[in-house]
């Protein structure tokens, strides 16, 4: 059964950045920094919800009400449940962040400051282990892919923004996001980890439609607001197919685990 998080514009109550690269978390005298980085715990949100991203014109990165856990996920480009080990609090002390860089940065720029910020801040240690493990990998459909090429005019203009157009039925409206950005947070919505496989170059812009699959439990005939809950629609599997031209299929593959060996929380400033 396919797994998907209860989303409103945001994944699982936060909303997510671009995956960084594979790199250790260590300070080191060469690693590109923050000029200016702004850490502190957040104010209690009964909603739970925040987020990591870049900002628009690629020179911050922000953050709202995130734990640690998060922070990793992003800069590491990889699914909550990729990271084990660490503190009991990872997942419950929240925290602000504010990043500025020296000049415009590349994503994956903001990522490496991204990455020093926490092993400065947080103390942040950790080894890599490989499994073997149930994924999907992300290949073109027979036919050939159906996506718009556009280029990125600053790094922190792609995005994946989901909407839940009514209960089960979401779509993802995707702005100049490479196939890797678009596996990770296919990664974030389904039960396991998505390898980009596709080979495809560039950025793109498409729209996604799909239905979830309803919770478990929920009655065939349940009603929301007095209306019979809508489960038409094509699967996100299907959807893929049809208006991506692109597939995801089950295998077997190596994935990251991150196994966190230390972590402080940070004094604030």
């Amino acid at each position: 059964m396919i797994r998907t998080l209860a989303v409103v514009l945001i994944i699982g109550g936060f909303w997510m950045g671009s995956p960084g690269h594979s790199q250790d978390l260590a300070p080191a005298p060469n690693r590109l920094k923050f000029e200016v980085a702004s850490l502190k715990p957040s104010a209690p949100d009964p909603t739970g919800r925040g987020g990591i991203r870049p900002a628009p014109g690629g020179q911050r990165y922000i953050g709202s009400n995130a734990p640690l856990r998060l922070f990793i996920t992003v800069a590491y480009g990889v699914k909550g449940d990729q990271i084990t080990g660490g503190p009991d609090w990872m997942d419950t002390a929240r925290f602000d962040m504010t990043g500025v860089a020296a000049k415009q940065s590349t994503i994956e720029e903001l990522h490496l400051m991204l990455q020093d910020l926490l092993a400065e801040r947080f103390k942040l240690r950790f080894h890599r282990e490989t499994k073997q493990l149930p994924v999907y990998a992300l290949t073109v459909d027979k036919d050939g892919p159906k996506l718009q090429a556009r280029a990125a005019s600053n790094a922190g203009e792609a995005w994946i923004e989901q909407t839940a157009v009514r209960f089960l039925q979401m779509t993802l409206n995707a702005k100049v996001v490479t196939m890797d950005y678009f596996a990770f947070r296919l990664s974030q919505l389904l039960d396991r980890p998505v390898i980009n496989q596709t080979r495809l170059p560039g950025t793109f812009d498409f729209e996604l439609a799909y239905t979830r699959e309803p919770p478990p439990g929920m009655p065939e005939n349940a009603l929301i607001n007095g209306q019979p809950v809508d489960t038409s629609g094509p699967t996100i599997f299907e959807a893929m197919r049809r208006q991506l031209g692109l597939k995801l299929e089950s295998q077997k593959g190596p994935v990251e685990i991150i196994v966190v060996d230390h972590a402080e929380k940070p004094t604030e400033n």
